[in-house]
């Protein structure tokens, strides 16, 4: 529904909710991303905080995905070439990504995870795990499904807002 001060604004109108709703929506949103942040959601023992979060993410898709390109890598998370390039060289550097030359053209070069990095992905992996059990500890099994389902649904209106697309309009992307 339209409110009179919304559409002489020619703002849209007041979602459902109101802006109490809305308020408290934000401010948990901020709450998650510092303590996110705080905690790097790096998992538990001693694997906590061993991999930040750009580098999580960048293995992941390349895990999810197989050898791609930088243009590639990067279009499918929404950040420029430039930052990917920037982000794998210490992953490069590191011996978890190698370059290689694509299978098909012998002049270009695609990024794949390595042995190593599949490795220290996993052990990554099982640690983020091991905390999600211990900070949904208490949680139904169907309640867990349903924050997932609707953290999943938040980030794709996010990722598509970003790209100037309506949510309506994209897919569910990989957890990226």
């Amino acid at each position: 529904m339209t409110t009179t001060a919304s559409a002489s604004r020619g703002t849209s109108p007041e979602p459902a909710g109101g802006p109490g709703l809305l308020d408290a929506l934000q401010h948990q949103v901020a709450v998650f991303a510092r303590r996110a942040e705080q905690t790097r959601l790096g998992g538990v023992g001693q694997v906590r905080n061993s991999m930040d979060r750009a580098a999580y993410l960048l293995l992941n898709r390349l895990d999810l995905e197989g050898p791609m390109g930088v243009k590639a890598l990067a279009a499918g998370m929404g950040i420029d070439s430039s930052t990917v390039t920037r982000q794998v060289a210490p992953l490069v550097d590191s011996g978890l990504v190698k370059r290689t030359s694509h299978p098909e053209d012998g002049r270009a070069v695609v990024l794949q995870l390595s042995p190593r990095g599949r490795a220290k992905l996993e052990e990554v992996r099982d640690s983020r795990r091991e905390l999600m059990a211990q900070v949904t500890d208490g949680w139904t099994e169907s309640e867990r499904e349903a924050f997932c389902t609707l953290l999943t649904r938040f980030n794709t209106a996010l990722s598509a807002r970003q790209a100037g697309l309506p949510a309506a309009e994209t897919e569910t992307p990989p957890t990226s």
